[in-house]
Parts: C-alpha cells; structure tokens; sequence
C-alpha cells in the first residue's frame, strides 16, 4: 500500500467522484423556486425532481458494488460519470416536466454509485494511518462541497433556472480524465457468482459490519431528523431568523465538519477509531440536549459546533471501519450496502421525528435525538470493540 504524496493524482481523482456524489441535490436546491415558476408545479411536487434523483440510490447501490467487484471498480466508475454528466446536462434544456423527472432518474442513476465507489477506492489504495488520513480529507471534501454547490447553483439560479443543470457536465471530462489516468488495485471477480454472494453472506454476519451499518443509519436519522429538518425550522420559526442566517448556521456547521475530518488521520494516530466513533455519538448526544435549553439564538452556534466536530470524525472513522473489515474482493459491496443504510436513515429521519414532533414539539424532538445518540454510542461499545481483523468472507 502507499502513502498519499505516492498518489496524489489517484487521490484528488477521488475527491473528483466525491464532488460529483453530492453536486446533483445541493447544487440545483437554490433554484427549486424557479423551477416552480417555469413549470407551473405547485410547491409540492418540486420535491419530485429531489425522488426521482435519490431512488435509484437505494435500489441500484447494491447492484452496482456487486459489479465493481466482479468486474472491477473503472468499469462501473467511468460509464456512471458519463451517465450522471449528460442526464444531468440536459435537464437544463426540456421544457417538459415528464422528461425532465425522467432525465433525472437517469442522472440519479449514473450517481448512484459515486459515493460508495470513492470510498471503495479509498480502501483499494491506502492501508493504515493513510487511509484514515485518506478518509478524512474525503469527508472534508464532501462537506465543503455541500457548502459551497449551494452558493454555485444559487448564483447561476440568478441566470436562469436551468443553469444550475449544466454543472453536471463537468463530469463528462473528467469521467474520460478517470477511464485514462486511475489505477487501482484488481479485485479477482473470476470465482463463481454464487461463491462471491455466499461470502458477502457470511461476511454480513459479522457483528462489527452489522454496527458499523446500524451506527451509520442511525447517525443520517439524527442528521437528516433532527438537524436538517427541525433545528432550521426551529431557527426559522422560534427564533424567528431570517434565510441568510440559517443558511449562515448550516454553512458553519459544514466547515466545521471540514475541519473536523480533515485531521481524522492524526486523531487516528492517538486514538483506536471505535472511541472515535463514540466520540462522534457523545457530541451528537450532547449538542442535541442543550438546544432546547438554550434562549438566545446567538447561542445555538455552540450546540452547532460541538455537532459538526462529532459529525467530522464519526462519519469517516466508520468509514475506514468498514474498509479495514471488508477484503479486496468484496469491499464495494459493503460500501455499497452501507451507502444504502445511509440512505434509509436519510428517508426514516424526517419521518421519525415528524412523528415526534406532531406529540412533543421541539423539545420531543432534539432529545430523542440526544436519546438516538446514546444509542450508538451503545452500538458501537458493542459491536465495534473487536479488533480490526478483515471479516470472515470464505
């Protein structure tokens, strides 16, 4: 294995993939209103364009890191660039709604295996110190991405509202750049189909890949519950703050999450990253307890901080969890699974704590995330204390 100067042009490809992952949602959010305008929609149904580009996520993911490990992980890589980049290119040119759902279903398609892929990847190329080091800068990426596409698609929202639609053009170059300049190693897809989903098999059986899956959907029902959806309506409507400033609190608590993830490689030195990930929890258990105490809404940037340090480690120390655990040849499915997990809590948070809200209000709302944070940290003390001996998969 190597360390990352050995591969740089291997690891900025990877912050590559990372970027295209999450440009597809947050780069188009500003101009959703315009969208409504053009389209005539009612506020309603805009949320279909977000569906149609999330759900083939969740039914191809797996299927997609089943055929990274058979086939190998340029071959799923490259054509998925090329997808995402001209479906997603041509939505800014329909005026028809039925083909602009329908080019985004493609681009979501073409998406749905970028994320887990970059992590794959990530396992592929580093061990050790490395690929934590590796794991943390992709995390880092990945939020300063989700904080700076919004500003992007939000300037050329003032265009028009298909400009933010071409920025997935990018990808095209840079998918024939991946096909041309990314080496990495070959899994041996040659074996038997059935062989390969019975060691997937016994692999999932093993207790620290089922933690590692239950602590990560559980952090995106937090995230997507308890933060994204009711801190900013909190924000909104108890504090009675204006768009700039929520959009100021969520733009902290991205960079503070980049900043925490950037140095998960020196905290891994330090610490083992089971504790990190506990860590992680104790931050979300926290932070999310004191918000309904506070008053003064100048305050809540400390909860803010406190939840975006945790959010930086937990996310990649779970991450490099799970490479070390999954050998060569069945490493993208795993990924590709865990991404999937991620986004069932991504779909049960705003549900879960819709739920709650509709009983206990905000209060309801904050502490059982605190109490879903308390939770993982149990998971993790439990599943997660093994050593990092790779799964049993023969």
């Amino acid at each position: 294995m190597h360390r990352l100067r050995d591969l740089r042009a291997e690891l900025l490809m990877v912050f590559g993939v990372t970027l295209f992952a999450v440009m597809g949602v947050s780069s188009i959010a500003p101009a959703l209103p315009k969208v409504v305008e053009a389209f005539g929609l009612e506020e309603a149904e805009v949320g279909l364009l977000i569906t149609a580009f999330t759900l083939p996520g969740v039914l191809l993911t797996p299927f997609a890191g089943v055929v990274a490990d058979r086939l190998g992980r340029k071959r799923v890589l490259v054509p998925s660039l090329l997808l995402f980049g001209l479906a997603g290119g041509l939505c800014a040119f329909t005026r028809r709604l039925d083909v602009l759902l329908a080019l985004r279903v493609v681009q979501g398609t073409g998406a749905a295996a970028l994320g887990s892929l970059s992590t794959t990847l990530i396992g592929d190329l580093w061990e050790g110190p490395a690929r934590a080091r590796a794991m943390g800068l992709n995390a880092s990426v990945l939020s300063l991405g989700t904080a700076v596409y919004p500003l992007v698609g939000g300037g050329l929202a003032v265009v028009g509202w298909n400009w933010p639609f071409l920025l997935p053009w990018l990808a095209l170059p840079f998918g024939v750049i991946v096909a041309r300049r990314l080496e990495s190693p070959q899994p041996d897809g040659q074996g038997d189909l059935r062989d390969y989903l019975k060691g997937a098999w016994r692999g999932l059986q093993d207790a620290r890949v089922l933690g590692v899956f239950a602590s990560g959907t559980l952090i995106f029902i937090i995230l997507y519950g308890s933060y994204l959806t009711y801190f900013t309506l909190l924000l909104g409507r108890v504090f009675e703050a204006p768009p700039h400033v929520i959009g100021a609190m969520m733009f902290i608590m991205s960079i503070t999450t980049a900043a925490a993830s950037s140095q998960l490689g020196a905290l891994a030195r330090r610490f083992a990253k089971p504790t990190l990930v506990k860590a992680g929890f104790l931050a979300y258990t926290v932070s999310l307890a004191v918000v309904p105490l506070v008053r003064e809404m100048w305050l809540l940037v400390v909860p803010v901080l406190v939840f975006g340090t945790g959010h930086g480690v937990i996310v990649p120390s779970l991450q490099t969890i799970l490479a070390e655990l999954t050998p060569l040849e069945h490493r993208a499915i795993f990924m590709s699974l865990n991404g999937t997990m991620l986004r069932v809590g991504q779909t049960l948070g705003p549900v879960v704590m819709g739920l709650v809200f509709a009983s206990a209000g905000y209060r309801g709302v904050f502490w059982t995330g605190s109490l879903a944070g308390v939770t993982g940290l149990l998971i993790a003390a439990a599943t997660l204390g093994a050593g990092p001996q790779v799964c049993r998969t023969v």
